[in-house]
């Protein structure tokens, strides 16, 4: 009998936060003081290093369709599509939906110009925290200033949410209500996650006066 060989490995991926989901599904606040989490796994990540400027970010942003962000805490692109986060001076992150890996044809654009592509769709899990008190939530512990002259809808930058660094990036904010993405490292996302329904937690009784 010959030997199977499995091919596609996808029905094996376990996200670092399936065992949480029971969890995180009971610790959703509803109200007027609602907050809800859940995980957003298996997102395309690209690590991007290149000068702006240079001849290397310029092919990058043909290739993408996308200029590469000209700041601290900014973003271009679309947090439903394809996105390029800001890390610093000459280093971006590519967000972008499942299935969507551009390294190949990013590495390709890059050609031999001084830059670099790397695949980190594995290093890191998204967490989406929503909700009238997801800003409260996230100041227990948060290392910025979140208050809306300080940080708005388009905003991402790196922090720490307790003793653990993330990436912290404002999606919405609509009716009073905000929608965060935090990106943990995959090693850190049991922690991150726990800490945030702890959080969580005080929203569910009446607000005291």
């Amino acid at each position: 009998m010959a030997e199977q060989v499995l091919t596609d490995i996808a029905a094996l991926r376990r996200s670092p936060l399936a065992h949480l989901e029971e969890a995180i599904r009971e610790g959703a606040v509803s109200g007027e003081r609602g907050v809800s989490l859940r995980e957003i796994p298996f997102l395309n990540m690209v690590g991007l290093r290149a000068e702006p400027g240079s001849a290397g970010a310029k092919a990058l942003e043909a290739a993408l369709g996308l200029p590469l962000p000209a700041g601290h805490g900014q973003v271009t692109g679309s947090v439903d599509g394809t996105a390029l986060l800001w890390l610093g001076p000459d280093e971006f992150l590519l967000v972008g939906p499942e299935g969507s890996n551009a390294t190949t044809a990013l590495t390709e654009a890059l050609g031999a110009e001084p830059g670099a592509v790397v695949d980190l769709s594995a290093n890191r899990t998204t967490v989406e925290l929503t909700g009238p008190s997801a800003r409260a939530v996230l100041e227990k512990g948060c290392h910025v200033d979140l208050h809306p002259r300080a940080f708005t809808p388009g905003t991402a930058v790196m922090t720490q949410l307790g003793p653990v660094p993330v990436l912290l990036w404002q999606t919405a904010e609509e009716g009073g209500s905000q929608t965060y993405r935090i990106l943990p490292r995959a090693s850190f996302a049991d922690y991150t996650a726990r800490w945030l329904l702890d959080a969580m937690t005080e929203f569910a009784s009446p607000e005291v006066p």
